[in-house]
């Protein structure tokens, strides 16, 4: 691996680690200016003066707001993501099963939505301006069309509802068997997957087409190279880079964008979590999602962006 590609690979990792203490500088701001008392919340309505006042000194509500920052970013360098207020119990333990069963639903998403969208938007280029693009088209513009909660109660409406096919709420938990998990995800996931495909698949088509007016595609065909042959093997290895960056970053919306799903769904993932703590204005669990939100996100952002840089034969082939 040359020098200027590990120089930007480099520079990457240290835009993306100032990226994230900037955002977690915002996180911070935002949980403390979310309205309400953590004290009375926690209390409660009946709770007096003294024991607000108490309570307050207890969780260091007290201190600047500076040092409170500095306490609780050097909590999460070390591993220790805090104490919700609610329930007493240790953030990072509550969070890992959550975080798993987010994972795995935006993974099951991504399985089907990915190579269906590669699939689909060569699809549209070799039959570009014919029946079968616009048909991929038409679907992929409805698709973005309809919000994300509409797409979920539609799916709930039908196949839950009306027809029973699969349940209305995603129940997951520990040891359940693989099959099992499965169909309990089957409508969440195809949610997510509706929600990204016809995004993947539009710009899967347009790096295509725009590769393919490059004068190596013409010579191709005239040496006479069956169409789809042209597009698989010449056109769609040089639009891999943008391809992946968008796979990405849909990528990084399967796993941060899934809140609306999961409210939708009653799906035990950080999404659902999350919600739950804000209606507690529980702070350090709010700061927490989404800090590890930010932190997914931007790290699938550096590992498109590394992606796009190993993919660029400029790089790879200094002269």
């Amino acid at each position: 691996m040359s020098f200027p590609i590990l120089k930007l690979i480099a520079q990457r990792i240290a835009l993306g680690i100032v990226l994230l203490f900037a955002v977690s500088i915002l996180i911070f701001v935002g949980t403390q200016i979310l309205p309400g008392d953590v004290a009375q919340s926690i209390l409660g309505q009946a709770a007096t003066p003294q024991a607000l006042a108490n309570l307050r000194e207890q969780l260091g509500l007290n201190d600047p707001a500076y040092i409170r920052y500095f306490r609780w970013l050097g909590g999460v360098l070390t591993g220790d993501l805090g104490t919700a207020l609610t329930s007493g119990q240790d953030i990072a333990s509550s969070i890992w099963p959550r975080l798993e069963n987010t994972l795995f639903l935006a993974g099951c998403a991504a399985v089907v939505a990915v190579p269906l969208a590669i699939i689909l938007g060569l699809l549209a280029v070799r039959y570009r301006n014919g029946p079968i693009d616009k048909i991929i088209s038409a679907f992929a513009l409805a698709s973005t069309s309809f919000p994300e909660f509409f797409i979920g109660y539609l799916l709930v409406y039908f196949f839950a509802v009306k027809w029973q096919v699969f349940p209305a709420i995603s129940t997951v938990f520990d040891g359940m068997p693989f099959l099992q998990r499965l169909q309990a995800v089957v409508l969440p996931a195809t949610a997510l997957t509706l929600v990204v495909l016809a995004h993947m698949m539009r710009m899967t088509r347009a790096a295509i087409l725009n590769v393919m007016q490059s004068a190596y595609i013409e010579t191709a065909e005239l040496k006479g190279l069956r169409p789809f042959d042209i597009i698989r093997k010449h056109a769609f290895p040089n639009a891999v880079a943008p391809v992946v960056n968008v796979v990405m970053l849909n990528l990084a919306y399967l796993v941060v964008g899934v809140v609306v799903i999961e409210v939708i769904f009653v799906y035990p993932g950080m999404g659902q979590y999350l919600v739950d703590h804000v209606a507690k204005r529980d702070v350090p669990v709010v700061q927490a999602v989404g800090l590890i939100f930010a932190a997914v996100y931007i790290v699938l952002n550096i590992i498109a962006d590394i992606a796009a840089i190993l993919a660029n034969p400029r790089l790879r082939h200094p002269k």
